[in-house]
């Protein structure tokens, strides 16, 4: 215990985390009767919160959002199960990539040919992705949680003053008192970041999974150290240029999703506006007041570069996802069309036929079979030997500008 104590005390020194000549007695709660300072306690709060966070997701997804999608048409339904070949599914288990070293043994092994055994993989890795309804749901979400914070944090902060001056963030520190208000809009905004880090391993895995982690934890240390030090004005400014441009991205989205292809198009071009003037914009801005203006007005102390150090780690990821939001914006004005999700694994649709059968079964004529000449993607039948499969395929190019609107970040 003595140990513990010992390094809670070298970790949490004054010397690294408040201003010279500064202590912690100093900006406890009612050392001062003018000053309402952040109590470190209530760092507890956001985790009861996320449950009800969850709770409040799961009824509105359950009871409005997946009626409505049902409504618009938007698919409910998953591609039907792969035929039961254990080989296969052991194979499976271990790694979801197939790659041409373990075709061969396969084959051997269950006496299918190769193609066949590719089309079983491509149709029980599709049996593994959710139905777009699903993902309708999960957009829609976050659109109606990004529009209420939004809204939320321009009340809560349309009479303070460094919402109109970034310097007034300096002033007066560390004696700044935290109003009712500000504390409830980062009480349920941590929760709603603590919320995304447990839902994320269940909802749809995206491509930049372990990306948007980082993002998650990153932005919950960057807010926890702001309340402990009381930093929650500029705190507070880095939450709201956040929440703005994540509208348009979860709505672009999810009326993707419904198929409003020319709404989503224009959804989209609002939201790299948005994007670009808040994310490279405004928030730049904070960033320089953080490294320029601070330092002329306070004394520089340790906890303020790990604070800066966060900042810019969030700007990098700015950077690196404004450039895959061009990217996309490029190649869709170059092919007409803006469609979909960058986070999202390419899709293909297949449907069931004799091929799941003949899987099921064993298989015949392994390498006699004839290849059907008729180009992948345009649906044709297959060759005698493959026993009349349909297949479907969406555009690989088509599906890698489908990456858009989602890697941008929170």
């Amino acid at each position: 215990m003595d140990l513990i104590n010992k390094f809670s005390n070298a970790f949490w020194s004054t010397h690294v985390w408040l201003p010279p000549n500064t202590t912690w007695a100093d900006i406890a709660p009612g050392s001062r009767p003018d000053v309402v300072h952040a109590n470190y306690k209530d760092l507890i709060w956001p985790i009861p919160l996320a449950a009800v966070v969850m709770l409040v997701r799961y009824t509105l997804e359950r009871f409005w959002i997946s009626p409505i999608g049902k409504s618009l048409g938007i698919r409910s339904s998953r591609p039907k199960k792969a035929a039961n070949v254990p080989i296969l599914e052991a194979a499976y288990a271990k790694s979801s990539r197939l790659d041409n070293k373990r075709l061969a043994p396969l084959s051997k092994q269950t006496e299918l040919t190769e193609r066949q055994i590719e089309r079983w993989w491509r149709l029980r890795r599709a049996q593994d992705k959710p139905s777009t309804l699903v993902k309708f749901c999960e957009n829609t979400w976050r659109c109606v949680y990004y529009l209420y914070s939004f809204i939320f944090g321009v009340i809560v902060l349309w009479d303070k003053p460094w919402f109109w001056d970034v310097k007034s963030c300096w002033y007066g520190y560390p004696h700044q008192s935290v109003s009712n208000d500000i504390w409830w809009y980062y009480m349920i905004s941590m929760s709603f970041y603590w919320s995304l880090t447990g839902t994320q391993f269940f909802d749809v895995k995206r491509k930049d999974f372990w990306q948007m982690f980082i993002h998650h934890m990153v932005t919950l240390l960057l807010m926890s150290l702001s309340w402990v030090c009381n930093l929650h004005r500029v705190g507070s400014l880095v939450l709201v240029v956040h929440d703005c441009a994540d509208i348009f991205l979860e709505a672009a989205k999810l009326t993707k999703y419904a198929n409003y292809q020319k709404l989503c198009d224009a959804i989209f071009a609002i939201f790299t506006v948005v994007w670009i003037v808040t994310r490279l914009g405004f928030y730049p801005r904070i960033i320089y007041s953080s490294s320029v203006e601070a330092p002329r007005i306070l004394p520089m102390f340790p906890a303020y570069y790990i604070f800066n150090s966060l900042l810019l780690m969030l700007l990098v990821l700015h950077v690196i996802w404004t450039y895959m939001i061009l990217k996309i914006v490029v190649d869709s004005l170059q092919k007409g069309l803006m469609s979909g999700d960058i986070r999202s694994s390419d899709s293909e649709d297949l449907t069931d036929s004799s091929e799941n059968t003949k899987v099921a079964n064993g298989g015949t004529g392994r390498s006699k079979n004839k290849v059907n000449p008729t180009p992948a993607g345009s649906g044709g039948g297959g060759g005698a030997g493959d026993g009349g499969v349909t297949q479907r395929r969406t555009n690989n190019a088509s599906n890698h500008n489908n990456t858009t609107t989602t890697t941008a970040a929170k």
